[in-house]
């Protein structure tokens, strides 16, 4: 049981510490850092620097490298030709494969609790390919839909590991399973696509 003078006694020397290093600690004091902190608010006219999280700039990052990437239709042109071949000719690149896995490696404290994939290797396997008919798709026109797609299935060894307080490590040989679909329309008839 800690008597309640050795707590005042301990409480105050934290203090008096953590006030001599706070003084020495350089050429930027905290006064110093407090008045560049109000001198920048009055310039952008905002409240003063707040620090933010990466992790909340990457969530932003990947949701718009998602749309711009792989959450748009292509609307194609037609096939030159009465037997053109007209076959799924763009299959998944290991980036969308790997966004498309649920997200197992965040979230995890680092040093303390990381998970992590190592050897990942891709099959990537098309299971439908066909086309419908030709009919009319509003601000697109008449179109064909071209229905493309693919079993993605990722092997990859997972690795669990914490440094604190116990330290283990855990490594499990892993596989899952990922659908992907490369839709797109190809237009029926009709002048070319200005570029």
């Amino acid at each position: 049981m800690i008597k309640p003078g050795s707590l005042l006694k301990r409480l105050t020397l934290l203090v008096g510490i953590g006030a001599l290093t706070l003084t020495n600690c350089g050429c930027v004091t905290l006064f110093q850092l407090l008045k560049v902190e109000f001198l920048l608010s009055g310039f952008f006219g905002a409240t003063p620097v707040i620090p933010v999280s990466p992790y909340y700039s990457t969530l932003i990052e990947d949701a718009y490298i998602d749309e711009e990437r792989y959450a748009k239709v292509p609307i194609l042109d037609p096939v030159e030709g009465e037997n053109a071949p007209l076959f799924c000719m763009d299959p998944p690149s290991q980036d969308e494969v790997m966004r498309a896995l649920p997200d197992e490696t965040g979230g995890g404290w680092t040093f303390l609790a990381e998970t992590s994939r190592n050897n990942v290797r891709i099959v990537v396997e098309p299971i439908v390919d066909r086309m419908d008919e030709c009919r009319f798709y509003p601000l697109v026109g008449p179109a064909r839909l071209h229905h493309c797609h693919y079993k993605c299935t990722v092997y990859y060894d997972k690795i669990m590991r914490s440094d604190w307080p116990v330290p283990f490590r855990h490594f499990d040989e892993s596989s899952q399973v990922v659908y992907i679909d490369h839709d797109h329309l190809i237009r029926c008839a009709g002048p070319a696509t200005p570029q």
